[in-house]
């Protein structure tokens, strides 16, 4: 039986600095046999109570360490773990804690109305954490046992469940494999340059998306320092990085916009370079933000990955690739195959020819929870694909050209337009509504619905009622009205010429 690797550092290394979770006035440090006990302690809690493998833990909050060691602690007992964005609205968080089963709920308490326990036949527990909650059924500290390494834990890969935005209007639970075996990243790794303990990671947007998360597992795979910052605040954040010496972070572009926009006299007060590697991803990089990176950040730290929730990590763009190559998201990643397919579904095999992106590699996810036809829908001769388009060039190096599936992402964070048009539709005074996504110097891109309405429509009363039903990314930032939809000769609305007209 493989020996978990959080476990091994705490015995190997037992004094170096594992996690900080600095809000400034308030900064916690474990070592890695102080967080190793303290995982432990949580996950033989569970056991105490009854958890493990086969069922579903799930974990809400922002950024902090009982939300890192609860990732740990469901991994050492074989359990599922399942992020519950706490953006969601109640109705939004009602469907995943449903659909993914959830038998227990570790949530912050500042959040816990968002999960109203009654409603949900298979949530046997909701534990709070970081604070008293009075609906809660247990404290953090009520739920801990002892610090005894759990009777099977090892690196064996457990379930992760990520709930990603839906094309049919309901999210969709992805789940794959997730252990803590070097070999399984190790490749990726070692191109990054995440080779040691030296390694000094700041998380840079919330837990629950699998990125920030992702990067932040893999940093205790090489017995790095995991650095969390509680909410993003731009200058916060350079404080993080110039005062723990930051050398890597993953992160979306907004944030990136909001600290290289910071006043010059605020940049100036924080040193930036002992950044060695921050991966650009959750979002396309324009070259204009690439360019204000480079200004304020050491040149040779850029690089940037293509990849999802459900496909991991793609492609690979190095340092010297931004500019070489504008527009390109780089090579296929370590261990993984790439094919693209046309309209025809035949195999695309020249240069500069776009086809849908297919992968295969074994960070790919393994299926869509309660939706099996739709992981079968996306799959093709052992590849799988979540409908982007891209081509090559001749030196390899692929570009992402189009979103066959409407797909929007702002700030990083993906928004299906049929989630947010089955929202609207059930306004009263819309007729029809058609959403898309228009381009934002700050999100990169912005959620506007196209609305036929009712003589009289009034279009706060439409984003209010929005409000109410939809996280605050998915709610429309912009309402268009029009007198008609442009629609092909079988009905289906053309998309692409209202981004044109609103874009």
């Amino acid at each position: 039986m493989s020996v978990d690797h959080l476990a091994k550092h705490a015995l190997d290394h037992p004094d170096r600095v594992a996690l900080i979770d600095d809000r400034g006035s308030n900064v916690r440090v474990w070592t890695y046999a102080e967080l190793n006990a303290e995982t432990n302690a949580l996950a033989n809690g569970l056991r105490d109570r009854g958890y493990g493998a086969g069922d579903t833990v799930m974990w809400c909050g922002p950024n902090s360490a009982e939300v890192f060691i609860t990732m740990h602690a469901t991994r050492k007992i074989g359990a599922t773990s399942v992020p519950l964005p706490y953006r969601l609205t109640p109705e939004e968080a009602a469907f995943i804690v449903d659909d993914s089963g959830s038998v227990i709920l570790l949530i912050d308490a500042a959040w816990g109305e968002l999960v109203d326990q009654s409603k949900h036949a298979t949530l046997r527990e909701v534990v709070a954490f970081g604070g008293e909650h009075s609906s809660a059924d247990l404290s953090w500290s009520e739920l801990i046992g002892s610090t005894d390494e759990p009777t099977g834990s090892s690196d064996v890969p457990t379930p992760l469940m990520i709930y990603t935005s839906g094309t049919t209007g309901r999210p969709k639970g992805a789940v794959r494999r997730v252990g803590g075996a070097a070999n399984q990243f190790g490749a990726l790794l070692e191109l990054l340059g995440w080779k040691n303990h030296e390694l000094r990671f700041l998380v840079t947007g919330p837990l629950y998306h699998s990125g920030p998360s992702g990067f932040a597992l893999r940093t205790m795979l090489v017995g790095g320092t995991v650095i969390l910052q509680h909410k993003f605040d731009a200058e916060d954040w350079l404080r993080l990085v110039h005062e723990y010496r930051i050398t890597a972070t993953f992160s979306a572009p907004t944030p990136v916009r909001r600290i290289t926009t910071l006043p010059d006299d605020v940049k100036a007060k924080y040193d930036t370079s002992s950044m060695r590697s921050f991966v650009a991803n959750a979002a396309p990089w324009t070259q204009a933000l690439k360019q204000a990176y480079v200004a304020d950040f050491p040149p040779d730290s850029l690089w940037e990955v293509y990849g999802s929730t459900e496909l991991s990590i793609c492609t690979v763009m190095p340092p010297d690739g931004h500019f070489a190559k504008p527009g390109s998201c780089g090579k296929p990643a370590p261990g993984v195959e790439i094919r693209l397919y046309d309209d025809e579904g035949e195999l695309v095999t020249t240069t500069e020819t776009p086809g849908e992106l297919f992968v295969r590699s074994a960070g790919v996810f393994e299926a869509y929870h309660n939706a099996p036809e739709r992981f079968a829908q996306d799959h093709r001769d052992g590849f799988q694909t979540v409908g982007d388009i891209a081509f090559f060039d001749d030196d390899g190096y692929y570009t992402i050209c189009d979103r066959k599936k409407d797909m929007i992402i702002t700030g990083g964070v993906n928004v299906y337009p049929a989630e947010v048009e089955n929202v609207l539709d059930a306004h009263p005074d819309v007729t029809e509504v058609s959403v898309i996504g228009t381009p934002d110097p700050e999100w990169g891109e912005v959620v506007c619905a196209v609305v036929i309405g009712r003589d009289g429509i009034d279009i706060d009363s439409v984003l209010a009622y929005a409000r109410e039903r939809l996280a605050g990314y998915k709610t429309p930032k912009r309402i268009e009205l029009v007198d008609e939809l442009p629609m092909t000769g079988t009905g289906k609305v053309l998309k692409r010429e209202l981004r044109q007209r609103f874009g």
